[in-house]
């Protein structure tokens, strides 16, 4: 009777067979999606994250470290980074909406005064036109004077 027994493999197997897996996106204990670090890599092989330290497995922890720095721009971003994104861009759009109502108000404050302007200068004129003589032309015209 031939019984296989279980391989059992040692600890730096288990971390790499699980840093690939989370490479891949294939964890098995973690959910789909955990980011790599080298905590996840600890919790994906089932062991505490304190076990996989670099003075046991420098060279695993050096490839974890070098795939995370090179896969950073990947990672979305966290919730407190999205958070703190959208506070700033809320924070930017009421700066431009107090902005441009300091602009329209500047502008209708000028328009006003435009507007003042041309009452006062219409008023000018029609004191003007009031202060000229009476025009001492005779037209010839039998129809009468005509308006040019």
């Amino acid at each position: 009777m031939n019984v296989e027994l279980p391989v059992r493999r040692n600890a730096a197997d288990q971390y790499r067979d699980a840093f690939e897996r989370l490479k891949l996106n294939r964890p098995q204990l973690l959910p789909k999606g955990t980011p790599v670090t080298q905590n996840n890599v600890a919790k994906e092989a089932g062991s505490d994250p304190s076990a996989l330290k670099k003075s046991r497995f420098p060279s695993l922890i050096a490839e974890i470290k070098t795939y995370v720095e090179q896969h950073a721009q990947e990672r979305p971003p966290s919730l407190s980074q999205v958070n703190l994104l959208a506070r700033q861009k809320s924070r930017a759009l009421r700066d431009r909406i107090e902005q441009v109502a300091r602009q329209r108000d500047q502008l209708a404050s000028l328009l006003s005064e435009a507007d003042a302007k041309i009452i006062e200068l219409y008023d000018r004129i029609a004191e003007l036109e009031r202060q000229l003589p009476a025009s001492n032309i005779i037209s010839l015209d039998p129809r009468g004077p005509r308006k040019l």
